[in-house]
């Protein structure tokens, strides 16, 4: 575990390679003709905490069919709200061409179209405070089981849920006035990325106490 007593560090949530790290995402956007971009209404599927996370952060990472897939809080903090999606397989989206493993290159849209599993968290360091995690199933998977309870406090490192199997993708979303230094173990997001182990340090909040 990545600092266990250190609030500012925030934990990879699973055993997964960064695909995408994007700032001041847009509460709703235009998608997907000629781009990916992030669009949080549809993300969080018109969730009405979705405007405190307009213009803030949110860093994407996939899981292959062989990572570990199980999720861990990567932060200490309350459950402060847990919600299955319903979406769709194998959905792609247009700027990403043919990909023989759809949907490997569509991993941005299916964030907003996907089964998907939602877990909103009041990290106990206020320099977080409110932050998102996103589960997305990929492909035939829509297996998202979450195992923690709204109220719940967690600890950073414990499990939130599970997918039962193939490859998957999930989202860290974050507010605005949280101001991150990522850590992502010397490799630029992309498909041609490395798995970072599960509850490693994957980002540092420079501002705030450790607590």
């Amino acid at each position: 575990m990545a600092s266990p007593h250190d609030g500012r560090v925030i934990a990879n949530a699973c055993e997964s390679a960064p695909y995408r790290l994007a700032t001041n995402v847009q509460l709703t956007d235009r998608f997907w003709i000629k781009d990916q971009p992030y669009s949080l209404a549809h993300m969080l599927a018109g969730d009405p905490l979705a405007p405190q996370f307009a213009g803030g952060t949110v860093y994407q990472a996939f899981l292959s069919a062989l990572s570990d897939h199980r999720w861990h809080s990567p932060v200490t903090g309350r459950i402060l709200k847990t919600r299955l999606i319903d979406g769709s397989y194998y959905a792609a989206a247009l700027a990403a061409g043919f990909d023989p493993a759809s949907p490997n290159e569509s991993q941005g849209y299916i964030t907003h179209t996907a089964a998907r599993a939602l877990i909103v968290i009041e990290a106990d360091n206020p320099a977080i405070g409110l932050m998102a995690a996103l589960f997305v199933g990929m492909a035939e998977v829509s297996s998202n089981e979450i195992t923690v309870s709204e109220g719940q406090h967690v600890n950073k490192g414990d499990e939130l849920g599970m997918f039962h199997y193939g490859g998957s993708t999930h989202a860290l979303i974050f507010r605005p006035q949280v101001d991150l230094e990522f850590d992502l173990h010397g490799q630029s997001p992309g498909m041609d990325s490395k798995n970072i182990p599960v509850r490693a340090r994957i980002a540092t909040v420079r501002s705030g106490d450790p607590q």
